[in-house]
């Protein structure tokens, strides 16, 4: 018994401390991972899971999208300019809205009296769906679309409503939608980013809070999407050097991953080393793939002019739907397209002059984006890609005073949803009588984010990730499926 209890240490072990610490943890590990298989709480994580962060695994149960194409119009389009009529507007144009709080919107003691929309509507399709004039193509796709008009956030900033309505949260440092997705599905393309973002392509700039909309925040950074450069080479470094051969570029990736991987054997718990592998060996794959997936050229000229890419007024966002069908075509998880910039008129921000700015944008974008679902549509992938359109907030129903404009709000704005599972023709919640706030079947973020995972596969309360102490999900603490604009399965 005493030659047993003073033997020396197992050779993998240096000394006895460390084989009793590793050992009593074994059986500590065994007793933990028993109840939480009991819970349904432990991930099997298969070998190439491991090894490969963004390998395709399937979630939490069968979902009914396997992509999705998040069309982000940046700076806070007008619900009741687009697609939530309201014939009392016009009935009370110009009257002042009694007991309204001057601090709604940014501009604090801006707020003038009740302003009606400058722009006609009319009902389309069998669900009669009121839609602005401003969207004659897409108005041909109402019945493709569920309308959310009683959206709400809580934020009228456009930084913190940017990072809420793309992480969750109104504070930097949070993964963002895609980076969840990519976290817990992977990606069905090993050759390209699971996560591609566009942003403007005519010097407008980035969207407020820039790079943080589309970052993976605590999540290993493998997550985080992937921007296209708007000019020269979309993607850094996507071409080798020219005195580098393939060869010489294969033997020095499989010098670093053998370096890396030995390092990570040593410290198995740091599981940014796998990704930063991963991030290489897909930087090399993209080489040969990017460079086809992005050629535009190789599409027939009839899908060409159908996105609008001979139409000067939006040929710009054109190419970008028209990639990203092509993206998710490819096996790409999550793409999203940014329309318009970074400050006030140049994007959906129509402080000074609605009319003029939404006649702008909505001309950049409306045949883009009917193409997109006509084109997913034709090709039999709608089914399977989850279509959203939205902002970050909606705008008041007064006018600001000093213009013809409209300032930012919080309390209502539309989101629509369509392919992926979703029930087209549906008007789901309402705002007001003037569309003020968000009144029946109030859709928070948090809502929109659970519908979008639930989409997916993916249970909004499960996807969790274990930071500073603490399981982190999309959604926090709250959020709802809304399962009125589904399918029925």
């Amino acid at each position: 018994m005493s030659q047993l209890l003073f033997a020396p240490p197992a050779s993998e072990f240096s000394s006895r401390r460390q084989f009793l610490r590793r050992a009593g943890n074994g059986f500590g590990s065994l007793a933990l991972a028993g109840l939480l298989a009991q819970e349904g709480r432990l991930v099997h994580a298969s070998p190439e899971t491991a090894l490969n962060p963004l390998a395709s695994h399937a979630g939490h149960f069968a979902g009914q999208a396997k992509s999705v194409i998040w069309l982000f119009m940046n700076g806070g389009p007008s619900q009741v300019d687009t697609w939530d009529y309201k014939p009392e507007l016009e009935k009370r144009d110009g009257k002042e809205l009694t007991g309204f709080d001057q601090t709604t919107g940014f501009f604090a003691g801006l707020g003038g009296p009740l302003m009606k929309s400058p722009f006609k509507f009319a009902r389309h399709g069998e669900c009669g769906a009121w839609v602005s004039d401003i969207f004659p193509k897409m108005a041909e796709h109402v019945d493709r679309m569920a309308f959310v008009y009683s959206c709400w956030t809580d934020s009228n900033n456009h930084s913190p409503a940017l990072f809420r309505l793309n992480t969750g949260m109104s504070r930097q440092g949070f993964p963002c939608v895609g980076a969840w997705v990519t976290y817990g599905l992977g990606s069905e393309s090993q050759n390209l980013p699971g996560f591609v973002v566009m942003y403007d392509t005519l010097g407008r700039g980035v969207p407020k809070g820039h790079a943080q909309n589309w970052g993976a925040g605590f999540l290993p950074s493998i997550y985080q999407g992937t921007a296209l450069k708007p000019q020269g080479d979309p993607i850094e470094n996507l071409r080798r050097v020219n005195d580098q051969s393939d060869t010489q570029q294969r033997a020095q990736l499989d010098l670093l991953a053998s370096l890396n991987r030995e390092h990570r054997d040593r410290h198995p718990t740091e599981t940014e080393l796998a990704a930063r592998i991963e991030s290489f060996e897909l930087a090399y794959r993209m080489q040969m793939a990017a460079p086809e997936a992005l050629d535009l050229a190789a599409e027939s000229e009839s899908t060409q002019k159908l996105y609008g890419l001979d139409n000067p007024k939006c040929a710009h966002f054109a190419k970008q739907c028209l990639t990203a069908r092509r993206l998710v075509e490819r096996g790409v998880r999550f793409v999203q397209i940014y329309s318009g910039g970074m400050e006030n008129e140049r994007s959906w921000d129509g402080h000074a002059n609605i009319a003029g700015n939404h006649t702008g944008f909505a001309a950049e974008t409306d045949q883009p984006v009917a193409a997109l679902l006509t084109d997913l549509a034709g090709r039999g992938l709608l089914d399977q890609t989850l279509v959203v359109w939205g902002g970050e907030f909606g705008r008041l129903p007064l006018v600001q005073k000093g213009g013809t404009g409209r300032d930012h709000n919080p309390h209502a704005f539309t989101t629509w949803f369509a392919g992926g599972g979703i029930k087209g023709g549906t008007l789901y919640g309402e705002t007001d009588e003037i569309g003020y706030k968000a009144l029946v079947d109030r859709v928070s973020v948090n809502d929109l984010h659970a519908t979008i995972l639930h989409q997916l596969g993916l249970h909004h309360e499960r996807l969790t990730y274990r930071y500073n102490g603490r399981d982190f999900r999309l959604t926090d603490v709250s959020g709802r499926v809304v399962n009125e604009i589904l399918k029925t399965s």
